[in-house]
């Protein structure tokens, strides 16, 4: 049997990273827009779609006179940095018709946000990892235990215990198992 050809970029000392990202849509056909993210995800360069959670309708954060979001996880092996990946991410939003300026918590056709990135703790101006907001969203916590049950890093408890201590008061109706990628939208590694 041949021996499968590495990409020259690729080398068997490249760190492959799992990054779970949290996605979201309250404007339109909000599933729409999670498959067209979903697809976008699948397709960026040296990133495969591992997992999807269920999709989970939610009520709105900040701002209670929009509609309620569509909310799920996306669980990505990547080569990408973190902050490559959330530039990345920015362009799926964009192309999707998120305007690049928006008021927080403001409704919108589709929302994507690291929430984890292996074990990595990173504050930067444009970045925090784990999300800031992770450990205190049941629309996060609970997709995220479709998945895995990974460690929060700063806070050092897995996603199960974050929920069952979490304040969020929100109740999440699941409307559907998971959203599957379209035949011939693979990615590339």
């Amino acid at each position: 049997m041949p021996k499968p050809i590495t990409p020259p970029h690729v080398t068997e000392m490249t760190p492959v990273h799992k990054v779970f990202i949290g996605i979201g849509s309250n404007i339109g056909d909000r599933l729409l827009h999670l498959q067209e993210a979903l697809n976008l995800l699948a397709l960026l360069k040296e990133t495969s779609v591992c997992a999807v959670s269920s999709v989970y309708m939610t009520e709105p954060v900040g701002e209670s006179e929009q509609n309620r979001f569509y909310n799920g996880v996306v669980l990505l092996e990547t080569l990408l940095p973190p902050e490559e990946l959330r530039m990345q991410c920015k362009a799926i939003e964009q192309e999707l018709g998120r305007p690049d300026a928006y008021p927080r918590w403001s409704p919108r056709v589709i929302d994507l946000d690291i929430l984890l990135y292996d074990e990595l703790c990173l504050h930067t101006g444009t970045l925090s990892i784990p999300h800031p907001e992770l450990h205190c969203r049941k629309f996060v916590l609970i997709p995220l235990l479709d998945i895995a049950n990974p460690l929060h890093t700063a806070m050092q408890k897995s996603i199960l215990q974050l929920l069952e201590c979490c304040s969020d008061p929100s109740v999440l109706i699941k409307i559907k198992n998971g959203i599957k990628i379209k035949k011939g939208r693979s990615a590339s590694r």
